[in-house]
């Protein structure tokens, strides 16, 4: 079995690290890949092709992992090429997810819950041809939501406006007890009521949210256009907090 890797990010290097056989071979392209990109893949020492739609054309299963204001336009260049089956993993709502649809012909919608690297993430799926993925539980926890696509896009969505929101007012508290010289002591009295890792937890949250808060702000903004009918007051003040 062949898997394609459109997108080398985290999601697509430590997919790579759990998804260990002799069976499968895992192949990409350095095509317009940044330097940074281009070293990943190639520690990796996965097989790299001269373009995307080589590497669309040949793999059984096509795994798009990027960032979610490329993730449909991957799909318009590469999902025709691909006959197998195109697992879409960006943080997208579900409406980016039905667009996808029209130009893929085995759309699985997908969604990774955990920290990738912490080496027991959960993969959730949706649509009629999740059930054929279903193998890749021998290597990471896998899960079928339903036959509906959009099903676990929706879940990502809903995740998020928690995260996210949660994200932006824990650096926003922390900024004001830093003010005061008191963050040590705001992280003491939390981990009373919320568990003795919380300190550890949250401070990986925070920094892994201003690593990336301009992917993050594109996630929250995709909620907001979604749910657009509901007021998510916390969700447009946690985009407008990493907007600064």
């Amino acid at each position: 079995m062949i898997i394609g890797l459109i997108g080398f990010g985290k999601v697509s290097e430590n997919l790579v690290n759990l998804i260990k056989s002799e069976d499968i071979r895992f192949i990409t392209s350095i095509d317009g890949r940044s330097l940074k990109t281009i070293e990943s893949i190639k520690k990796s020492k996965i097989e790299v092709l001269d373009t995307f739609k080589r590497v669309a054309i040949e793999c059984d299963i096509l795994i798009s992992a990027n960032s979610p204001k490329n993730a449909l336009q991957v799909a318009e260049d590469y999902g025709k090429f691909t006959k197998g089956i195109y697992l879409d993993l960006n943080n997208i709502s579900p409406e980016t997810t039905f667009e996808i649809n029209k130009y893929v012909e085995n759309l699985v919608d997908g969604a990774i819950i955990g920290k990738i690297d912490s080496g027991n993430p959960i993969l959730y799926l949706s649509g009629e041809k999740s059930k054929e993925l279903l193998f890749l539980n021998e290597f990471i926890k896998t899960k079928k939501i339903s036959d509906n696509i959009g099903d676990v896009s929706i879940l990502k969505l809903l995740r998020s406006t928690y995260t996210k929101t949660l994200s932006a007012l824990l650096i926003e508290s922390t900024e004001i007890a830093k003010e005061y010289n008191l963050q040590e002591e705001f992280f003491d009295i939390l981990s009373l009521t919320e568990g003795d890792d919380f300190r550890e937890k949250s401070l990986s949250r925070i920094n892994n949210t201003l690593n990336s808060s301009k992917r993050k702000s594109e996630e929250l903004d995709e909620i907001i256009n979604y749910f657009n009918k509901n007021k998510l007051i916390m969700v447009k003040a946690a985009l407008e907090k990493l907007n600064q």
